[in-house]
């Protein structure tokens, strides 16, 4: 069977997207930090070089790269920060009310599960011994007790040190030569194709850049929702909760999640002797249940999804599925890649209809 020219170059292409998929696929634990920095590098050039074209050449570019990272920096900071106010006024409390509320949750679990045919013998009083013993220091005793009860591993305690000091290394080198590796990329394309896959990078750089700032705009909208419905609520802590929430869920199901977790644990301290569960229970289940539905049916698919063009059941399945194969990482590049994908499917598309194949 002989192939044209064109179908060489499709099959040739094929095999190369291919061995990059299994290369990722095999070295998404080592990619991880790589692959962040890459994205962050992607987002945070046109700052370094709007800084760059301010100084009119005056400034050099290693120091717009290091503001520019330093401010990256203090707002990641400032987010994990929030956890703070958080941690101080609900450690207290989780001391003082956690013994009564196990007493609680024992007197009604018992004769509950006694009516399924399930008896159970707590002693209790060595539960609330342990529980207020690792609870009676300050934070970074309390962080060290967790720590140790989780036993965390020396392989896993590497990894996270590792990525946080090497994520920042490798974002600084890709802030200060993203162009030039930009252009020696560009090189490695045949002429005769260049002036396509230029108009082809464009075309895919404007919808990543639309994905952006919808995914930000998604952010702050979450982040002003979930404070005001805490709040509405009466959670003193609604503001650092909400706010946490809403930045976090650039990070889509973790963020969601530690926003809950938060929140439930607050509610339950907070409420315990006044309102009791159910209050707890309803603000959750109204301030989270409805964020979602909003985030996942309008906010996402309107402002994200809409603005590269993938419908919102092609967001819900690219995040699913980069999520499968490539874990954490495939999450955070679900849609930057799918936006990227849908920009060749569509040039596929136009090529084929404009072919003999298709017009006969």
């Amino acid at each position: 069977m002989q192939f044209t020219p064109p179908q060489k170059t499709f099959v040739a292409w094929s095999l190369i997207a291919a061995l990059l998929v299994c290369a990722l696929w095999l070295l998404a634990p080592v990619l991880t930090p790589f692959v962040v920095a890459a994205v962050l590098a992607y987002a945070l050039t046109p700052m370094v070089d709007w800084l760059d074209n301010l100084g009119r050449g005056r400034v050099p570019r290693l120091l717009a790269v290091v503001v520019v990272e330093l401010l990256f920096m203090v707002v990641v900071s400032a987010m994990l920060l929030l956890m703070v106010p958080i941690v101080a006024k609900e450690l207290p409390l989780l001391r003082e009310q956690l013994p009564q509320m196990l007493d609680g949750l024992n007197t009604s679990l018992k004769p509950w599960l006694a009516q399924w045919g399930i008896r159970i013998s707590l002693d209790m009083t060595s539960v609330k011994t342990f529980v207020v013993s690792h609870l009676s220091g300050n934070v970074e005793d309390v962080m060290g007790s967790v720590l140790k009860s989780l036993k965390l591993g020396s392989s896993v305690a590497f990894s996270i040190v590792g990525n946080a000091i090497l994520i920042p290394v490798a974002l600084f080198y890709l802030l200060m030569d993203w162009n030039r590796f930009v252009d020696q990329l560009r090189k490695l394309i045949p002429p005769r194709m260049r002036a396509s896959v230029d108009t082809f990078l464009n075309e895919a750089d404007s919808v990543l850049g639309q994905y952006l700032r919808g995914q930000l705009l998604v952010m702050l909208i979450l982040a002003v929702f979930y404070s005001v419905g805490l709040g509405l609520f009466g959670l003193d802590l609604a503001l650092p909760i909400g706010i946490f929430t809403g930045m976090a869920v650039f990070v889509p199901y973790l963020g969601f999640g530690i926003g809950l977790v938060l929140a439930t644990l607050a509610g339950l301290l907070e409420f315990s002797a006044e309102s009791g569960l159910g209050y707890t229970v309803a603000m959750v289940a109204v301030v989270f249940g409805s964020g979602q539905i909003v985030e996942g049916f309008f906010l996402t698919p309107r402002l994200v999804g809409e603005r590269i063009g993938l419908h919102p059941l092609a967001v819900i399945f690219a995040l699913l599925a980069f999520g499968q194969l490539f874990g954490f990482v495939g999450v955070l590049i679900a849609l930057p890649v799918s936006a990227v994908l849908l920009v060749a499917v569509r040039r596929i598309r136009s090529g084929y209809l404009s072919s003999r194949l298709y017009q006969g």
